[in-house]
């Protein structure tokens, strides 16, 4: 048997029969397949557990406040086109509806808490009519929850 100088492993064998330096080829020897052990799977699963624990509450408190942010601009909002509504008309509008009817608003937005057009109305007494009608004064969320501050949705 020779000895290879360039891998250091056996070229091959001499067939002894024939006498012909006939070599038969030498056994390939494959690395093992390429892959991860358990352990660092076990590891890279737990850093990345560790990153959605700390990151999924801030995202929670980041949804929150951008829908507390669309709660304050509707209500603003709305608020607004029922004084423009009560100014332009000499008369407050008797439902959320007037307002659509008479062009002031598009549609009427979806409360980003409760997540539907379920507006809590308050009516009363109209300045502006002479025979003492009523209507939409004020408008709030329907929701009972509190916000990041504490209050209640419905007191905004």
């Amino acid at each position: 048997m020779e000895r290879s100088t360039v891998t250091g492993s056996y070229a091959g064998v001499r067939d002894q029969e024939s006498g012909v330096g006939a070599y038969q080829p030498a056994p390939v020897s494959r690395p093992l397949s390429p892959g991860f052990t358990l352990l660092e799977l076990m590891i890279v699963i737990s850093i990345l557990i560790i990153l959605v624990s700390v990151a999924l509450p801030q995202y929670q408190k980041t949804v929150m406040h951008a829908r507390e942010t669309i709660l304050r601009d509707d209500l603003f909002k709305m608020r607004s086109l029922i004084d423009q509504y009560a100014a332009d008309k000499g008369k407050l509008p008797q439902s959320l509806d007037d307002l659509v009817s008479a062009g002031y608003m598009r549609e009427i937005p979806k409360d980003p808490i409760t997540d539907n057009k379920d507006w809590a109305i308050a009516t009363g007494d109209d300045p502006y009519s002479t025979e003492g009608g009523t209507g939409v004064t004020n408008i709030h969320s329907a929701s009972g929850d509190l916000s990041i501050e504490g209050t209640p949705y419905s007191e905004w």
